[in-house]
């Protein structure tokens, strides 16, 4: 099933200022190969930036982890534009493999991807965590979105973000003897 945004939504409900009608579909075998490549074109500065780019293991990394089953292509007027994967683990999901293309950045387009996906674990009742590199941009958009510092290392940043709730009104029960 299809997830989206139309493109002519109100401001405020997922509309997007220079990105058209965007949707999720369900990821196949077939496009691994093409989101490695979108793996390494994102990631690349920040990688070089940290002196860890290596041209085979940036792609190779996506390819051994990649899980059709919990990935899903973000898809903008009929284009592969990203992809973004959550994957239950333990006491918590994974949001991995979160790459939009460098064309459509900085256009909205990843937040009203990440609150979709953070709806639906916030459904479920779910913490969310991830990791992003030391300095990387992305880190904004998680603060953004509830993600906080659980804890770092030299080249990693893992951020968690507790499931959001409505609040409800304080009832205290009493008991009648």
């Amino acid at each position: 099933m299809a997830v989206g945004v139309r493109s002519d939504a109100p401001a405020g409900q997922g509309a997007l200022a220079d990105v058209a009608g965007w949707l999720l579909r369900p990821a196949a075998v077939e496009d691994v190969e093409v989101i490695a490549e979108l793996r390494a074109e994102v990631m690349r500065p920040d990688l070089e930036r940290l002196g860890r780019y290596d041209e085979y293991r940036v792609r190779q990394r996506f390819r051994d982890s990649f899980s059709e089953q919990h990935t899903s292509i973000i898809m903008v007027d009929d284009e592969l534009a990203g992809c973004i994967t959550i994957r239950p683990a333990e006491d918590r999901l994974w949001l991995e493999h979160f790459y939009l293309a460098p064309r459509l950045q900085g256009r909205g387009l990843g937040s009203v991807v990440l609150r979709t996906a953070l709806e639906q674990a916030d459904a479920q009742g779910a913490t969310v965590a991830l990791n992003v590199l030391q300095g990387s941009n992305a880190r904004r958009l998680y603060e953004r979105h509830g993600f906080v510092l659980e804890s770092e290392d030299p080249v990693d940043v893992f951020m968690i973000r507790p499931p959001s709730t409505p609040r409800t009104p304080d009832r205290r029960i009493s008991a009648v003897s």
